[in-house]
């Protein structure tokens, strides 16, 4: 028992360690690793869990990339565009999505490595409307943090304040599900105990994270999180091909 539990708590902590860095991705490494230990409906909320102790983590940690602005701008259309995704989720085919939106990630990553010279204006509109679609697709199919990372990285953002974005908008997210999930009893109370050790692993990896962004060089970083969307895409497109 003693050695399960410490290999969840590992697979946790590599898991956010990956997402702070990239700024998206922790659980979407970890998710399909807890399915292993538990049942669907307790890996969801012990790793809503995780991610929320790893997001506030590196919030806190690159709190001086904080742009109140840009997380207004897109985390609240991202936020409002999450629940609508969640209502209409039955009218689309999921496995469609996921290829389509995996393609359009593939593209635009690959392109944007091989011009570095692109880039999304930063403007009003493209952050309301880039919060909104990646919000509506995370309702609609669980994943917004790799369009969430594109547009941003797109912005030709310093790494700080890339992270300390993408980790609060993921922040507000997390705390406007996990209490649903607990509220509907999703978590046995046999499990409670994982709660406190998953906060910890949590912000200690976002810290750990951060420590090895400071070493990326600035030029070297958006080239790092392209590398992570084009993974992303190709596992979306794989997993929509196959069916999953």
């Amino acid at each position: 028992m003693v050695e399960i539990i410490i290999l969840f708590l590992i697979a946790a902590f590599l898991s956010i360690l990956v997402g702070t860095v990239a700024g998206f991705g922790a659980s979407t490494i970890f998710l399909p690793i807890a399915l292993i230990f538990f049942d669907f409906k307790t890996a969801l909320v012990l790793v809503a869990i995780a991610h929320l102790s790893g997001n506030i983590g590196a919030s806190s940690f690159f709190r001086q990339g904080l742009d109140k602005k840009l997380i207004l701008l897109f985390g609240i259309p991202s936020v409002l565009l999450t629940v609508l995704g969640a209502y209409v989720v039955v009218y689309f085919p999921q496995n469609i999505l996921k290829v389509v939106l995996g393609l359009f990630l593939l593209i635009f990553s690959l392109y944007s490595l091989v011009r570095p010279e692109f880039h999304v204006k930063a403007s009003r509109f493209n952050t309301v409307f880039g919060g909104g679609l990646s919000g509506f697709l995370q309702g609609l199919m669980g994943i917004g943090g790799p369009l969430r990372g594109f547009f941003l990285i797109s912005y030709n953002l310093d790494k700080y304040t890339y992270i300390a974005t993408i980790s609060a908008i993921a922040v507000v997210i997390d705390l406007s599900r996990i209490p649903i999930y607990f509220a509907n009893n999703l978590l046995d109370r046999e499990f409670y105990y994982y709660i406190i050790p998953l906060i910890v692993v949590g912000v200690l990896a976002s810290y750990v994270g951060k420590k090895m962004v400071n070493k990326i060089p600035q030029d070297a970083f958006k080239k790092v999180v392209l590398v992570a969307i084009i993974v992303a895409s190709i596992l979306l497109i794989y997993n929509g091909t196959l069916g999953g």
